[in-house]
């Protein structure tokens, strides 16, 4: 999937100088609960870095915020017990969900970012979440043009990243 984020990062990533693999551990539709179950298969690869970019679907589901959250911190240790760094990104619930919702989810990736000390690109969807000219017709989805924003965003956050792995 050449539009894919995860390929273009790798793309970026390497023109930066950095010599990495980007897997894509990503499933269409994945919740957090979705991505601790997969999570074995991932790490059997044994990254070095790992970018934790989960949430949203959860969100489209009005899943509790604590349970969303626990699952986070499950998969964060994990990776981490697995001796991985860990880039957590954040995502937000659309404002249908209502203001109580919305900054009870919002909350999550802060406080877990602070609880495990790890970088945290805010929201994953920065410039791109309700602009239509950056989104697949389903509104919900980057295109092409949205992807090439997302990896221009957080792009400076992996970078340091992966700088402090060769510390």
């Amino acid at each position: 999937m050449s539009d894919s984020f995860p390929f273009r990062l790798q793309i970026a990533l390497r023109k930066a100088g950095h010599k990495v693999q980007v897997i894509n551990g990503g499933l269409s539709g994945d919740t957090t609960a979705g991505g601790l179950t997969r999570l074995d298969w991932l790490l059997d690869d044994k990254p070095d870095l790992v970018i934790v970019e989960l949430g949203a679907n959860d969100a489209l589901r009005a899943l509790d915020p604590k349970k969303v959250q626990e699952n986070l911190d499950k998969i964060v240790r994990r990776i981490k017990a697995q001796g991985a760094h860990v880039l957590l990104t954040g995502m937000r619930a659309p404002p249908n969900m209502g203001g109580e919702y919305a900054t009870k989810f919002r909350a999550i990736y802060p406080e877990l970012a602070r609880i495990h000390s790890l970088p945290l690109y805010e929201f994953f969807l920065e410039g791109v979440a309700a602009n239509y000219s950056l989104n697949l017709p389903d509104g919900i989805h980057p295109n092409p043009k949205g992807v090439a924003v997302i990896v221009e965003g957080i792009l400076p956050l992996v970078k340091k990243a992966l700088k402090e792995l060769q510390k």
